[in-house]
């Protein structure tokens, strides 16, 4: 097969990935071409569904689309939970996550570098840079070190000179006179 024919297959099978995805509304479709990071695979799709219910239906509708197409029956790794599926379509891995598991692994920070449009005259995908927050430097201290500067002498510094206004001497108070003690009776 030439190079051609295998671009328009890898082509024809993403179209119809994502149009099985589409079909029962998965939310957040992206592809991205992975020619350059790994042999294995050609393209990424990562999409979300609201439930396990709905990622298990997402991942129900790729297989039938891919055999539909004319494709072998993909491999389905995760159908228990439905928390993250993954289809495996040869040439392209369909990830199919809950948004809650997909904010927390962040797939497209790892295969996120060439978005490939998803249509034809789609725009052209923008790809999202990652935030990253420095922590500050009070915060990396260990709490050894926190412990180690709190046993530490203060520094002196110079007496700085106020006026000071003088003090009224205390008055000393008579001790209060205990009182007799009543006659006891015999």
């Amino acid at each position: 097969m030439t190079e051609a024919a295998e671009k328009k297959d890898v082509q024809k099978l993403q179209r119809s990935i994502v149009d099985s995805l589409e079909d029962v509304k998965a939310q957040d479709i992206v592809v991205f071409n992975t020619e350059h990071l790994s042999s294995l695979f050609e393209r990424v799709v990562i999409a979300s569904g609201t439930s396990n219910r709905q990622t298990k239906a997402l991942a129900a509708s790729v297989r039938d689309g891919v055999r539909e197409a004319g494709f072998a029956k993909p491999r389905m790794e995760g159908e228990d939970n439905g928390e993250w599926i993954i289809v495996d379509c040869g040439a392209v891995v369909v990830h199919i996550m809950q948004p809650a598991i997909r904010t927390y692994y962040h797939l497209e920070e790892i295969w996120g570098e060439k978005p490939v449009r998803i249509k034809l005259g789609a725009p052209k995908p923008v790809v999202e840079k990652a935030v990253v927050i420095k922590e500050s430097p009070v915060a990396k201290k260990s709490p050894a070190k926190k412990t180690a500067a709190k046993k530490a002498p203060a520094k002196k510094t110079a007496p700085t000179t106020k006026a000071v206004t003088p003090r009224k001497p205390a008055v000393k108070k008579a001790p209060a006179k205990k009182s007799p003690a009543p006659a006891r009776q015999k």
